[in-house]
């Protein structure tokens, strides 16, 4: 999702980076796109509005930068607004027992597998211990996929098919991992 929502944005800011000067037109082009964007990478419209209002009221009144031509001042505008609204990047922070679940959940192809494995291979250089569970038993191949992902980084993977029923494999996992005296 992220990956098809920057391309689209850098898209739309290289044709900003081309111009010399903008016009209140350029801009109202440029958030239209930017509208487009958010809205098919699934974000609430209501966001969006609020999102594109900000961003417009900022780039139409503003002081361009010496140091920036007005692209790159609009592309500045919507990096401090996305900031703002995502808010500012921090650490993944755990607390609370061991073991600790994090659950991926999200529609089909939308990257919950390559999150998790970059999760575990952080998770894992910060010294922690991974297990990885397979939780769809209706798509052989994202567990095979998953399996495949756990063999390089070097992390167990959970794959008990025959438990049809997610919250029994997830339960037993947990269970499973508890017993294990090393964590």
């Amino acid at each position: 999702m992220f990956e098809t929502l920057t391309g689209r944005l850098n898209q739309i800011f290289d044709g900003l980076r081309r111009r010399g000067k903008l016009s209140e037109a350029d801009v109202d082009a440029a958030m239209r796109e930017v509208r487009l964007a958010l809205l098919e990478a699934d974000v609430h419209f209501s966001v969006v509005k609020t999102f594109i209002a900000k961003v417009r009221e900022r780039a139409v009144g503003a002081e361009v930068s010496k140091a920036l031509n007005p692209g790159q001042q609009v592309i500045k505008i919507v990096n401090d607004e996305l900031i703002a609204s995502l808010g500012e990047p921090v650490g993944l922070n755990l607390t609370g027992p061991k073991p600790r679940v994090i659950m991926m959940v999200g529609l089909q192809g939308a990257g919950k597998t390559t999150a998790a494995g970059k999760l575990a291979r952080l998770m894992k250089s910060k010294g922690e211990r991974i297990l990885l569970v397979a939780g769809d038993p209706y798509r052989p191949a994202a567990v095979q996929q998953l399996q495949q992902l756990g063999e390089r980084l070097d992390v167990e993977v959970e794959t008990d098919l025959s438990l049809r029923r997610r919250s029994s494999r997830s339960e037993r996992s947990i269970k499973l991992r508890r017993v294990d005296s090393a964590w």
